[in-house]
């Protein structure tokens, strides 16, 4: 059993940004970062377009910011986490930038902010089509810097440590020797990302399996707006069931249109905006084109733009096409929408506190009430780095010990392990039927089938784990299923059709 001042589950930039700063301003105190791959590896590492902040207020300003978020999510985003997040945001970039983070500038020497649809203004920061990538480089150099962090690379959080509803830490798997730990903490911080996985198409990595989200659940945290997924519209188009290669938002902000096989424009049948309408109508007018003409994909047309400039800001996704045989100045990308995000998770409030004591949450796992209906392209870096300084402020306030002895774990030797193949297939057969029963458009005979065979394979796994040795793959396998009756049961309930959420 191991005790720490402040676990941290997650090493993407709302676990890291908190750590750091907790760290620096408790430099007695001892910070524990748990995080399931190497320490690089996190949803902020694959975030291409950059953050949307206003930085130049003689063209921009919150208010357009505030307007444009609040149009993106349909009505039910929190005017209050709006204008906070927005607002604040300028000075967390620049801690950024401080911390080392390169953000791209042009010819005289400003900030070269781009557009991406749902915006009015040209407000996106970023480094070329790697923006996640260079964030998460500088703040884990930041990190390192830190005597009292200590990071557990290839730790996989199973389950919150929770009594009378306070938070006292989590189990924790070694992958290398799968020994269960016990991690004993004052403080516990949910920051896990997304759930990409649980549906066949995603541009999210392997991680993401919605591990804090399905934590917290279990744990009786309050969790809300799951139905809420965000498709985005342009992935490079693949048969392949696995992470899917993002074409960034930004790139029709560059000025790439959408087109169907015969080269029509559609979307501007759909939008007045075009191809920078927010990302749940393009999504939608997307697979209103597909299942109208029968084709497997649309088309992303970059043919008439300046190749030299496009090579400049997207070096990834030039180099990428050209590599399965796609050169951008002469051919169309076939593109189609995939699972991106989701706008639901771990409630929290403005300090980033759940409903469990003791228990914090931020980035994608938890629900702030920013997004609303549908998150406005960009602004989840900027909510993740807002709500890591917000949790750390109330926190450099509030300091407790918790001084419950945590029971050990018994040891399972006499099991046996359970044959992955069972694993692997049933993990592929829940992508699939996410993947086409609670897509884009939804109905509810197909949702409740969907709910069914969830509760049996849910039934299958409590039998396993009661049963044979348990393994990262069954823990991931488990959160999926608990992750995917969220997503199903919230769908259901839901009556109104909003923002990304459509049902027929």
């Amino acid at each position: 059993m191991r005790k720490t001042n402040y676990l941290v589950l997650g090493s993407g930039v709302a676990g890291l940004t908190f750590a750091i700063k907790i760290a620096e301003h408790f430099p007695n105190k001892k910070v524990t970062i748990v995080t399931k791959a190497n320490e690089e590896e996190s949803n902020t590492k694959y975030a291409q377009g950059g953050i949307a902040v206003v930085m130049n207020q003689i063209e921009d300003n919150f208010q357009k910011h505030i307007e444009d978020t609040l149009i993106c999510g349909d009505g039910l985003c929190n005017e209050e986490v709006v204008k906070i997040v927005v607002t604040e945001g300028p000075k967390r970039v620049q801690e950024l930038i401080d911390w080392g983070t390169q953000f791209d500038r042009n010819r005289e020497g400003s900030f070269d902010l781009g557009r991406e649809g749902g915006h009015t203004s040209n407000r996106v920061m970023h480094h070329k089509d790697q923006t996640g990538y260079e964030i998460e480089r500088a703040i884990l150099a930041k990190a390192h810097l830190q005597k009292n962090i200590e990071i557990f690379d290839y730790h996989f959080g199973t389950d919150l440590i929770v009594k009378d509803n306070i938070c006292f830490g989590a189990r924790v798997l070694d992958e290398k020797t799968n020994e269960l730990l016990s991690f004993q903490a004052d403080f516990t911080l949910l920051a896990t990302g997304g759930i990409g996985q649980v549906y066949g198409h995603t541009t999210n990595p392997v991680i993401a399996t919605g591990d804090g989200i399905a934590m917290a659940n279990r744990a009786n945290a309050s969790i809300k707006d799951m139905e809420f997924i965000q498709f985005h519209p342009t992935a490079l188009f693949s048969n392949d069931l696995s992470s899917t290669f993002l074409i960034s938002e930004a790139v029709r902000g560059f000025g790439a249109y959408l087109r169907n096989k015969d080269g029509h424009r559609f979307m501007l049948d759909c939008d007045k905006r075009g191809e920078l309408a927010s990302r749940d109508i393009v999504s939608q007018c997307i697979e209103k084109e597909l299942k109208k003409s029968g084709n497997e994909c649309v088309y992303l047309d970059c043919t008439h733009l300046d190749i030299i400039e496009f090579k400049k800001h997207f070096p990834m996704i030039y180099d990428r096409c050209k590599s399965i045989g796609i050169v951008i100045e002469n051919d169309w990308i076939p593109v189609i929408p995939a699972q991106h995000y989701v706008c639901g998770g771990v409630v929290v409030d403005t300090n980033g506190k759940t409903s469990v004591e003791n228990l914090f949450a931020c980035g994608e796992c938890s629900q702030t009430g920013l997004h609303g209906a549908n998150r406005l392209a960009s602004n989840s870096l900027l909510e993740a780095i807002v709500y890591s300084d917000r949790i750390f402020n109330y926190l450099k306030e509030n300091t407790i010990t918790n001084s419950i002895e945590v029971y050990s774990i018994e040891k399972d030797q006499n099991k046996q392990y359970f044959n992955k193949n069972w694993i692997v297939s049933t993990r592929k057969e829940l992508q699939i039927m996410m993947q086409k029963n609670v897509g884009i458009v939804r109905n509810n005979l197909d949702l409740e089938i969907t709910k069914n065979q969830l509760n049996l394979w849910k039934k299958a796994i409590d039998s396993l784990k009661l049963n044979h040795k348990v393994t990262k793959e069954i823990y991931e396998l488990e959160n999926m299923i608990d992750v995917s009756l969220l997503v199903v049961s919230h769908s259901l309930k839901r009556t109104e059709n909003k923002g990304g959420f459509i049902k027929n």
